[in-house]
């Protein structure tokens, strides 16, 4: 374990998420979600997991580390429920909780139907699955920028 880093972040995802670039996108899914087949079309090619954790612990996790994209209106798209598309679940209010806190901002969240979703998943860097039970548990986020200092040459 390192120090400041959420325990959940396992080696694979802390290593994707160093990968990614401003603008990637990861996927973050529920246990119904098909996350194999979709990830095999992604940057990472596989599913990374973490197993014990709900979507809000993940994505709190996630974010506590990686920023959102600040130049686009939605940095986070959702998945439309099927029948149903302006249904808003509990969990899409308590996601949107969760960014705009981590974030400090109001965070523009998307809704995309099924297929669209699917598609925009499939152009994801990676995937990560959590044990959330879902239903509609599937969110893309989308990296941002961070202003860091200029890296420091030491002299030994």
């Amino acid at each position: 374990m390192l120090k400041g880093i959420d325990q959940r972040l396992t080696a694979e995802i802390l290593h994707m998420l160093m990968s990614m670039g401003h603008g990637d996108s990861v996927l973050l899914c529920d246990v119904n979600h098909p996350a194999a087949e979709i990830a095999r079309h992604t940057v990472a090619g596989k599913v990374l997991h973490m197993a014990g954790s709900d979507l809000p612990a993940a994505i709190g996790a996630l974010l506590s580390l990686m920023p959102l994209d600040t130049f686009i209106p939605e940095p986070v798209q959702r998945m439309k429920v099927v029948g149903d598309p302006e249904a808003q679940l509990p969990l899409f209010s308590e996601i949107q909780s969760v960014v705009n806190e981590i974030e400090g901002r109001d965070v523009g969240m998307g809704a995309l139907d099924r297929f669209e979703f699917y598609a925009a998943a499939r152009n994801c860097f990676g995937v990560i699955r959590t044990s959330d039970s879902g239903p509609y548990g599937c969110f893309i986020l989308t990296k941002g920028v961070i202003n860091l200092p200029p890296v420091i040459s030491v002299n030994l």
